[in-house]
């Protein structure tokens, strides 16, 4: 698969989705429009009810769109879901996909089946995968045995027995312990540089995640995109300038003469007792906004002009967290569940989404 022979990964435009309720519809995506290029790290950010899970099961061939186009390396939702289903797949956070009674290696080579794959290329993929995602030990293990990161890592086995074009994950780390969340995003990225094109489309919830992850991220709330960028250009809508606190030994000078320097927005100062190696000294707290850090070296030049002496430098920058905030004015937990899911259950659909993958294999929503 080549990047430059391919069309976009995901191209829709104009999606809208409507779930029939009482005593009204609800409107879960409203014309939404958006591109992926092959080999990109995409995420969605939004609070539940955004309409994240909802576009997700409309690409995954889950759900039918209710109007509007959408398309997955060229080939139609709704037209074209079984050549979609071979080149996708999906893991979701807390999914219980499979038998508990069954072991690792039985219940990877169950869904090898599932996927089309002859014996012995299903074994072979299998061992090749339970090596990779680091269940060796656990290979003839119960599934019910497994912890919840090792079963996440099963998951993600599950996931990628078909090679997918591109994966979908939505919330993948959801419940998981620091160091197994680590070891899935390590796994993730491991598995998207090995070729080249392969395409990842994330939701998450954990900023950090996302911005560590991501090359663009949508915002997204009430079924409209609020935003697009890479985490770089989304925080600077938040915070153009640049800001610095300097700790200095002294500012004879005062701030004043700091302010005046070309490229400084502000300067102010809050003075505070230093420690040093068993002396006392005052130093002085300064606080400056640039108009781009490029300001920076003149400042720190003009500084020691004035007999200052720099102990301390740290830039304060936004966060994804910043961003969301300030786009879509709450934080995630200050809504419902995603519009049309119905309840927790739902974002168990791992087996469906699974199975998806083979022609056929999941009912498909009829268009409200």
């Amino acid at each position: 698969m080549s990047a430059t022979t391919t069309p976009a990964a995901i191209e829709t435009r104009s999606i809208r989705r409507v779930y029939k309720s009482k005593p009204q519809d609800v409107v879960a995506l409203h014309g939404v429009d958006l591109d992926v290029a092959p080999g990109e790290f995409f995420g969605l950010l939004g609070p539940n009810g955004a309409g994240k899970t909802t576009l997700i099961k409309i690409l995954t061939t889950l759900l039918l769109p209710t109007a509007g186009t959408a398309h997955v390396f060229g080939f139609d939702v709704v037209d074209e879901t079984k050549q979609i289903r071979r080149i996708m797949n999906m893991v979701t956070g807390g999914e219980q996909s499979g038998y508990g009674m069954l072991q690792v290696r039985e219940q990877l080579w169950m869904f090898s089946q599932f996927y089309g794959l002859g014996a012995r290329e299903g074994w072979r993929r299998v061992d090749e995968l339970v090596d990779a995602v680091g269940l060796t030990d656990q290979r003839r293990q119960k599934v019910s045995t497994l912890s919840t990161g090792q079963r996440q890592k099963l998951n993600f086995a599950r996931g990628l027995l078909n090679d997918p074009w591109i994966f979908f994950l939505d919330e993948p780390t959801l419940g998981l312990d620091v160091a197994a969340a680590r070891a899935v995003r390590e796994l993730v990225l491991e598995w998207k540089a090995a070729v080249q094109g392969r395409t990842v489309l994330l939701t998450t919830h954990y900023m950090a995640e996302a911005d560590e992850l991501c090359e663009r991220i949508a915002i997204v709330d009430h079924g409209r995109i609020l935003a697009i960028g890479s985490p770089t250009e989304l925080k600077h809508r938040v915070q153009a300038e640049s800001i610095f606190r300097l700790e200095l030994d002294r500012l004879d000078s005062g701030a004043g003469a700091v302010a005046r320097l070309p490229g400084v927005v502000s300067a102010t100062t809050a003075s505070g007792d230093g420690e040093g190696a068993g002396d006392e000294r005052q130093t002085v707290e300064l606080n400056i906004v640039l108009r781009d850090d490029g300001a920076l070296g003149e400042v720190v030049s003009a500084l020691g002009g004035l007999g200052s002496h720099i102990l301390g430098l740290r830039k304060s920058e936004p966060t994804l967290e910043d961003v969301f905030v300030e786009l879509v004015g709450r934080g995630f937990e200050e809504n419902g569940l995603e519009a049309g899911s119905g309840s927790q259950a739902d974002k168990r659909q791992g087996a469906s989404a699974a199975t998806a993958t083979q022609p056929e294999a999941a009912d498909r929503d009829e268009v409200a």
